[in-house]
């Protein structure tokens, strides 16, 4: 088993959610598929939302669970969900949902290298026009750097 918090199996570019919850529920899906999370991640990611928002700029969201969710993560990852139509996230839009599942100090970290990647116009623009996962996770798998 690799220690990467990104796969190619987290990645879907072809998002259905057409609100900021379910654009939520969506990324968790991934997460759980991935085996990251418990059922319990979902609920702590909803609830950080709504007393902090996870509108990073440029497009971006990293919903997280917040410090009580630390039972519900079971190994670090991340999911990326890639909406055609922008999402709603409260008066910002929002084109990728990448969700984060790790500790304090772990989510810190991958926040950091997250927001190095999308504070990049051009690199944002190869991500959203990306014709597959696997196009995407080539974009993306920097992320697993340590």
């Amino acid at each position: 088993m690799s220690d990467d918090v990104l796969s190619q199996t987290s990645i879907k570019i072809n998002g259905s959610a057409s609100t900021r919850d379910d654009a939520i529920s969506e990324a968790n899906e991934l997460l759980l598929a991935a085996g990251a999370v418990t059922n319990d991640y979902l609920t702590s990611m909803l609830a950080r939302e709504e007393s902090e928002s996870s509108y990073v700029g440029n497009f971006f969201a990293a919903p997280r669970g917040g410090a009580e969710s630390a039972a519900a993560v079971l190994t670090p990852g991340i999911s990326m969900v890639r909406y055609s139509k922008p999402v709603d996230w409260g008066g910002n839009e929002v084109r990728f949902v990448v969700a984060i599942a790790s500790d304090e100090e772990g989510t810190a970290q991958i926040l950091a290298r997250l927001t190095d990647i999308f504070s990049d116009a051009e690199l944002v623009e190869k991500v959203r026009h990306a014709p597959s996962d696997e196009a995407v996770f080539a974009l993306l798998s920097v992320v697993n750097e340590r």
